[in-house]
This record gives structure tokens, sequence and C-alpha cells, in this order.
């Protein structure tokens, strides 16, 4: 048996790097400044532990762009590097100083914030560079090192006259990356990644006004003064404990996040935990919609302050990627590039701590203020209503402040209304019959006759109703959602009661004959009822199964839900008690006959909102010609 160990050849290395490490070239100023926050992190925790006897100050990370010279600087007041030290952290390729720094000081340096773990980071700067160059100098007593490669395996390392501690790389720009030259491409980059390092950092300088003084003259002009632009903001909110921060700090936070986001959130759930795992982060309920799509991937997620993504599919549940806001948690494992989460038990742990946050939260604010709960309710029922599909155990807490509202604004919560409609609302198999209406614009009518026999009729108007309904008629007893069009109002909760019809079997029989004569029988199926003689004569129903099926169909897909396409099937429900309905059985002409059946049955679709381009056309002649 043989052993060894697997060279990697230095020769392919470079090239991989360039082309594979990572899928952004642009990820390259975020690993250089990490590595510079680690350096100028790893000195304050140094001199914090009397183990650098030197000043650690108010340290700047400073960016500089030389387009004339081609030149890209990142210059740090960190903690450097003697020549030994380059040759271990850098001719190492893929020695991490950072996670030796962190073993040697576990006990002190837990929560240091220091970010780079796989020492790849420094490489990236090959994505866009034909050279770079280290200029560094230790916090100790040791001369400064040059270092210097053209991202082939060669590389020269002499001593520097630099005399400040810290270190400068410079990238001299490779002829494919230019744009990495351009002021408002960096500006770009800082913002996107660096937004909230915990170092300040520094890019060219900016004119402030001063205030007036006391006193001055109306014309009078302020003065101005040149100062340091700096990019960031080391000190987030989210890094700070609830207890120290306003209302009005979180809403400011929230436009910092998103500065063109007008709307104010309508609340914020501000999450802080160490133990399991370490997270912290701020999340906002903004005003929802029912467009799902349009939603997504607003949640930043950050590691030790540093942007990785806005793609947090694993680490936040499906349902609550509609939030916006940041989490934070250097317990998120990541791959090299920070760009991919790898799923392990800590993620599921922290998507299952967010999911109960989150429900705990919604739940505490319908309990101190329950009016403005309501009040909010159509701003955020998508998520929740989401959420009650799609997490058990969110389901099960929800079932506790998630609200179901009338047509008349009335809001119950699930047992609530339970309660309230089961008298007046049971059938004759003992289920309480929910009648809903998704539309109320376009259901006035059969909202107004089930109102009339005193029911009440929810108003559940989500994209994912369907879906949320046949939840809740699964885990809840002998309960049943019925929308209030699915049929006329003495079916949708039936009774033990029956009408008598006035027409006999025989003549039931020809009318019957006669409809489907003229009703067209490939999307619509006549069926004769005994309804009392006041009621519509016709009425088009759409059976609440089909209607459903249809419906999930549309929000789910072939994906979600996978259900298949399936066709627009409609009932024409007719009163044999009608007067009108007499009149048509009786009708010798068959002219007559047929206008008198497609004027009802035009009136049965204008009701239900079928009625629409040539028919709607052929409607309005019939109706005039028959009032002239």
């Amino acid at each position: 048996m043989a052993t060894g160990n697997i060279n990697v050849s230095v020769e392919n290395i470079f090239p991989l790097i360039k082309k594979f490490l990572y899928s952004d070239h642009e990820i390259f100023l975020r690993e250089l400044i990490s590595n510079a926050t680690d350096a100028t992190l790893k000195l304050k925790h140094l001199t914090g532990i009397g183990e650098a006897a030197v000043e650690f100050g108010n340290p700047v990370i400073e960016v500089k762009v030389d387009k004339e010279g081609k030149k890209l600087h990142i210059i740090d007041q960190g903690i450097g590097m003697t020549t030994e030290e380059v040759q271990k952290y850098i001719n190492e390729v893929a020695f991490s100083g950072a996670e030796e720094f962190l073993n040697k000081y576990k006990d002190s340096a837990k929560d240091t914030g220091i970010i780079g773990h796989f020492g790849l980071g420094f490489y990236s700067a090959f994505m866009v560079a034909e050279k770079v160059e280290i200029i560094t100098k230790s916090y100790q007593d040791a001369p400064a090192a040059h270092w210097t490669c053209d991202g082939s395996p060669q590389y020269t390392l002499e001593t520097s006259d630099k005399t400040e501690r810290g270190t400068e790389i410079i990238l001299h720009i490779a002829e494919d990356s230019t744009e990495f030259l351009e002021d408002s491409k960096i500006s770009e980059l800082l913002v996107k990644y660096n937004k909230f390092m915990p170092i300040s950092i520094k890019f060219g300088t900016k004119e402030e006004t001063l205030p007036l003084p006391e006193g001055a003259a109306e014309d009078a002009k302020p003065d101005t003064i040149t100062v340091d632009n700096i990019i960031n903001n080391p000190n987030p909110a989210w890094t700070k404990q609830p207890a120290d921060l306003e209302t009005d700090d979180y809403k400011t936070f929230y436009r910092e996040l998103y500065p063109m986001q007008f709307e104010e959130p309508l609340f914020h759930i501000h999450l802080n935990v160490d133990y399991p795992f370490n997270l912290t982060g701020i999340l906002y309920f903004p005003k929802l919609t029912n467009d799902l799509s349009m939603q997504k991937d607003k949640i930043q997620l950050y590691q030790n302050q540093v942007f990785v993504t806005d793609n947090v599919e694993g680490i936040v549940p499906e349902f609550l990627t509609m939030l916006k806001g940041v989490i934070d948690s250097p317990d998120i494992p990541l791959n090299v590039s920070r760009s991919y989460l790898q799923a392990d038990g800590n993620v599921k742990k922290i998507s299952s701590y967010i999911t109960r946050k989150v429900a705990d939260k919604l739940k505490s604010l319908f309990n101190e203020n329950r009016e403005d709960f309501e009040k909010k309710w159509n701003d955020i029922k998508i998520v929740i209503e989401y959420g009650m599909l799609s997490e058990e155990k969110f389901y099960e807490k929800a079932d506790k402040f998630a609200l179901y509202p009338t047509v008349d604004s009335t809001y119950f919560t699930f047992d609530e209304l339970i309660e309230k409609i089961k008298p007046t609302q049971t059938d004759k198999d003992d289920n309480t019959i929910i009648l809903y209406a998704s539309n109320q614009e376009a259901q006035h009518s059969y909202i107004q006759d089930a109102k009339e026999k005193g029911y009440e009729v929810l108003l559940l108007d989500s994209p994912i109703v369907s879906h949320l309904i046949q939840r809740l008629e699964g885990d809840k007893e002998k309960v049943q959602f019925v929308r209030v069009d699915a049929d006329h109002v003495d079916n949708l909760i039936k009774k033990d009661e029956e009408k008598i019809s006035k027409l006999s079997e025989e003549e039931q029989e020809t009318l019957k004959t006669t409809l489907t004569g003229i009703i067209p029988a490939e999307k619509y199926t006549v069926q004769l009822e005994s309804r009392d003689s006041s009621a519509a004569p016709i009425i088009i129903t759409e059976p609440e199964f089909m209607r459903r099926m249809k419906e999930m169909q549309q929000t789910g897909g072939g994906g979600m839900f996978g259900m298949s396409n399936l066709p627009e099937m409609y009932n024409v429900v007719v009163n044999t008690n009608a007067p009108l309905v007499s009149e048509i059985l009786n009708t010798s002409e068959e002219d007559t006959q047929k206008r008198l059946v497609n004027q009802a049955l035009d009136l049965a679709k204008l009701s239900k909102g079928l009625l629409k381009g040539e028919e709607l056309t052929s409607f309005v002649k019939r109706s005039y010609d028959m009032i002239k």
C-alpha cells in the first residue's frame, strides 16, 4: 500500500481562479475589502487584549482609482504582514490567515467579526488584474514587504520603504476589465457589497456645507469644506440591541436599505439570537399586493456585515421571502465564493427560528392592538395565507390570529366565525357551510341573496385562497367552504325543506328539451329546480369543485400544485316556478321562445360577468329591439 500527498499544480490554479472560483468577477472588490476589514479587526482585538503595543485609533479602509495608470488601490491601516507572513499567507494558496488567527485566539476572538475562512479571497484579484502588488508593514517591528505577481506561478518578494502600518493592494487592471477603473462602477460595487462593513471605507472626497453661525446676515453664504467620502454605515441598526432602538430608528434604517421605496413598512421584527446559532437581523412587513411573483428577493443576506446575496431561499422560509430587510449570520455555511448556501442542520434551525419569531410577533400584534391588526390585514394577508399553506408550525400558530373578513368588513378568527354562523349555516348533514365571495362587485347579486337569508359572506380575494380553503377543509371537522355564486342561495346550504314545482313532470321534460335545444351543451348544463316564484328565472353557477380546481391551476400551474388544464363548464339553473319560464314553455312561436331564452340567459351571463365581445353586442341590440 502506498501513501502520499496530493500536489496542486500552481500553473493551473490561476486560470481556474480567474474563470471558475467566483460566479461574478465584480466579487473581487468585496473579497479584498473583506480582507482589509479582517486585518483591521485583528489589530483591534490584539490592542484590546494588550498583545499589540500600538494605537488603534480610527482606522479607515481607502479605495482609490488611478484611471491614467490603470490601477486600483485598496489601502488599510490594519495588522499588516511581515515578509515571513507574506510567504505563509499569500504564497500558500488556500491557507487562511483568518482561520489561523481565530484558532489561535479562539477563546477571546469568537465575536471579533472576522470574515475570511478559506484563504482564497485575495486571489479573486487576478480575475480583473494582469498584475497584483502587495505593499505591507506589520504592526510588529519588522521591515515592510513588497510582493509582486503577474498571475503566473512566478512572484517577487523584496523589502519596501513603507513606514506606515497596514497593507496596500495594487491591482493593475487587465484590458478586458477596464470598467473597474470607472469611479461610478467602483462606487456602485462599494454600496452594493460594503454598505454596512464594520470599518469605515473611504472613496474619494466630497463637499460638505457648514451651518451658518448665529446672527449671520440674511445674504450670507455658508462655507463648504472637503471631507472624506465614507460610503458605509459601520454600525447598522441590526447590530444593535432592540432596547437601544426607537421606532423611528427602524424606519430610518428601512429608508437606508431601500432609498427608492417611499411607503413606510407596516411593522418590523428584530431577530437577535446567539444560541444554538448566531443570527441577527431586521425583517419588515411592507404593504403587499396579490402578485406573488413580483415581491421576492428583497431580503439581504450578510455574513459579519458583508453582503452575500439577496437570494435567501433555504434560510428564510419561502413564504417570508416576500418580506424585506436584513439577515446576518456567521453560522450560515457558504462555499468559497460566499454565493451559494450549503444545506445543513444550522440552516434548518435558522429557518425554523425565523418562522417561529415571525409567528410570535404577529400573535403579539394581534393581541395588543386587534383594531390596528385588522386595518393592516389586507396588506399582510398574502404572507400569512402562504405561510399557512407551506409551513405546518406556522399554520398551527396562525390559527389564533389569521382573520376572515366579511363583505361588511367585520373580521373573525376561525373559531369566532364558526361560533357566529353555526346556528344558521349548518346544513341537513350537520356541516357548517362558510360562504365566501372573491369579488364583491362581480358577485353582488349572489351576495345580496345570501344576506337576505341571514347568512354571513366572507370576502376572500387572495390568489391562493382556493388552496387555503382546501387546506382548512382537510383540517377542520365538518366544515365546508362554498363560493356564494356556486349555486342558487337555497342550494348553498341545503336544508330539509323542499320546494314544489308548479310544472308537471311532463312539462318539465318538455321545458328541458326546449332549453337544451337553444343553450349550447358544450359549455352549459341545464338544471331544473323549484324555487320561489320571485327568484330569478335563470342563474348561472359554476360547480365549486371545478371552479376551485381551475383557480388552483392558475396560481399553482403544473409546478407548486400540479393541476392540469380544466375546461370552462357552467350550470344553467332554471327556476320552474318563475313566470317567465312558464311563458317560455307555453309560447308556440319558436322565434319568440328562442328570443326569450337567449335574453334570460344573457341576463344571467351578465350577472355572472360572462357576457363579452360579440355576445354582449348581440344582447344590447336585441334589448333595444325588444323595447322599440
